[in-house]
């Protein structure tokens, strides 16, 4: 949620919704609320709300909270997780939103030249994107780019701009503005970053704390230096809670100036998501800065969630993180990274190792070259810290083993300038040794990039899933063309799922167990499940249920029971032509074939885990002799994937 202090300074909002005229920016500080995209549930749940349970709340919303500056409810991961693991379609989320919350502005989050992506797209893309979020109902984008790249960041706030959007232009924050010792990131890093942000024309200025390190001191210096060189722009202040000090902090940037700052609801506060919303309210409650927002409202929020975040148990970050933790302080992990690098360290092989890995991010940022870290930036951290861990390297071995290592894709693309140009450089010698040889890129990666022609994609889409698709599916595809396939197949078979109660999405209905689910208004399903029976030697099950009082039965694949048990080989150790998996994951692509010629360091094949993907490299020249794990096979780390005759 956003708290805004003051009066408003908005002298250049374009037209927004129809039913948010000025923005609401009132004369009292206002509450800013991660409800939905928010980083409430991606940094504490792994992005798994659903819409079901944001919809259910939403008309309380819109009744108690009509003073928030606004509900940053959309963007970023939650994007691509709705299709991914949610088989949701995120426009609809949107819409559905829109509908029942009338009275707030809406704000996403926009990855500068990225989007909602992980990479850079044409800029064709970032301009329709921007044009259809506003269309359906998107008011205010808070648009960063992950290494503070002013030229992706310009892209993003020019086609917010044109689709009538408000350009809310962020700075990600990272180091200590009070620490004499860092000079990377000091005041005036800051200060001049403001200053050609402000010349090009945002609207709102802000500060994305994205790892929770803004420091109450470092918050009343900044925030105050901010307001005295940009006494007209409003200024928005984002962090995280990871250290305890969020609520100190946000208390400090409003008596400094900032006119919001963020913050969530209490049960959905703390630790890496925003800090609470209940503990700033009463904390200005009687002074100049006073919300005017109601205790008791913001208790019977909380209460909703508190109940609705058991549903979510299994993906908890508190799995590992109990509370508040000042190493946040020299990791620098962001909040919105922190659950899914714990879920990526597992699914690695590496969750009995998570402390390692936290420890080493500090260890690959610093080899990196100590650069901004949010998304993509922070996955190209993680991915390295998890990279060392897994072999044993430190900062010093690192550059020493280079030449014989095949480093995760994302560091690839970092160092060719596929992401952007960090501030203070690449790191040398390690951009050399971990390019051999392959093309850099300088200046802004998507300058060049060919537009995508979205009404071809969109003729070849209808083809190739038979129904008629909207501008929105195209721009999903656009970004995401793995992921929208892959839901849209997903839907096709299995129908809205989303529609479901979420412990029965999560869980499935028991024996003798009845729920109605309303599929659309006016139409409701009764369903109650009888029995299932034996499994057939097709590895099927009967499924008996009961809709709407008559008995039905279907044949369902039980893919847990028909799984066949697969022993793979292993790569032997010094084997030189045995090229194992290095991590668990799956083979995305074969760049060879058997009987290639190779050469050493030639790329072999591609594998991914949990968004992390890895380019293997052959160690010797050879001849392919056999590959034993063709796409699509799923390894264990040590599995033999390919033999190379030497």
């Amino acid at each position: 949620m956003q708290i805004f202090p003051g009066f408003v300074r908005v002298s250049k909002i374009r037209n927004l919704h129809s039913s948010i005229k000025v923005l609401q920016l009132c004369a009292s500080m206002n509450v800013f609320a991660h409800l939905c995209r928010g980083d409430a549930h991606q940094s504490l749940l792994a992005t798994r709300v659903r819409t079901y349970d944001l919809a259910a709340i939403s008309p309380f919303v819109a009744q108690s909270f009509s003073g928030l500056f606004s509900l940053e409810n959309w963007g970023g991961a939650t994007f691509d997780v709705s299709m991914r693991f949610l088989h949701e379609c995120p426009w609809e989320r949107l819409r559905t939103l829109r509908e029942l919350v009338p009275n707030i502005p809406f704000q996403c989050l926009l990855r500068g030249a990225n989007a909602m992506g992980y990479s850079n797209y044409p800029d064709n893309v970032i301009y329709k994107f921007c044009d259809l979020a506003v269309k359906n109902g998107m008011d205010v984008f808070r648009v960063f780019d992950s290494l503070n790249y002013v030229p992706n960041l310009l892209v993003g706030m020019d086609a917010v701009g044109k689709a009538g959007g408000v350009v809310e232009a962020a700075i990600a924050y990272t180091g200590d503005v009070t620490d004499k010792s860092r000079d990377k990131y000091d005041l005036k890093y800051y200060l001049e970053l403001a200053d050609q942000l402000v010349k090009a024309q945002a609207h709102i200025l802000s500060i994305k704390d994205m790892a929770g390190v803004l420091k109450p001191e470092a918050a009343k210096l900044l925030i105050g230096a901010l307001r005295d060189k940009f006494p007209d722009i409003p200024i928005h202040v984002h962090t995280h809670d990871t250290s305890g000090a969020g609520v100190a902090a946000m208390l400090e940037c409003a008596k400094a100036g900032a006119d919001v700052v963020d913050a969530a609801v209490d049960s959905m506060s703390g630790m890496t998501s925003q800090p609470s919303m209940g503990a700033i309210v009463a904390s200005l409650q009687g002074t100049q800065h006073d919300t005017g927002l109601l205790l008791d409202d913001i208790s019977k929020y909380s209460a909703y969630w508190e109940s609705a975040r058991q549903l979510y148990a299994p993906f908890e970050c508190a799995t590992t993180m109990k509370s508040g933790n000042a190493d946040v302080y020299k990791h620098e992990i962001p909040g919105g990274q922190y659950t899914n690098l714990q879920f990526q360290a597992f699914s690695l092989g590496l969750g009995s190792q998570f402390d390692d890995v936290k420890r080493m991010y500090r260890e690959a940022n610093l080899a990196l070259g100590d650069i901004i870290k949010v998304t993509p930036s922070s996955k190209i951290v993680g991915d390295l810290a998890q990279f060392m861990v897994q072999n044993n390297l430190t900062r010093e071995t690192l550059v020493d083993r280079a030449d014989d290592l095949s480093f995760p894709k994302s560091v690839v693309d970092f160092m060719q300038g596929n992401v952007g140009q960090p501030p203070y450089g690449f790191p040398e010698p390690l951009r050399t040794k971990v390019l051999r040889g392959k093309p850099k890129v300088d200046g802004r990666p998507g300058e060049h990039a060919k537009p995508i022609d979205l009404d071809a994609v969109k003729t070849d889409l209808e083809e190739k899933h038979g129904r008629k698709l909207t501008e929105e599916d195209v721009m999903s595809y656009s970004m995401f063309p793995t992921v929208f396939d892959e839901f849209e197949t997903f839907r096709q078979q299995y129908g809205p799922v989303d529609k479901l109660p979420t412990r029965l999405f999560l869980t499935g209905l028991e024996i003798a167990e009845e729920v109605d689910v309303e599929i659309e208004k006016g139409k409701t399903l009764a369903i109650q499940l009888l029995a299932e029976g034996k499994l057939n030697k097709r590895g099927e099950r009967e499924v008996f249920f009961d809709l709407n009082g008559q008995m039905r039965s279907i044949f369902v694949t039980d893919k847990e029971a028909s799984k066949e048990i697969v022993t793979r080989p292993r790569a032997l150790p010094g084997v030189r032509g045995h090229i194992g998996a290095p991590m668990p994951g799956d083979v995305l692509e074969l760049k060879i074939k058997e009987g290639d010629k190779v050469t050493k360091k030639q790329p072999l094949f591609v594998l991914s885990a949990m968004k992390m993907e890895m380019v293997i490299d052959s160690p010797i020249s050879g001849t392919v002799k056999k590959i034993h794990a063709g796409q699509g096979t799923k390894c264990t780390a040590g599995d033999l994937v390919i033999e190379i005759e030497p």
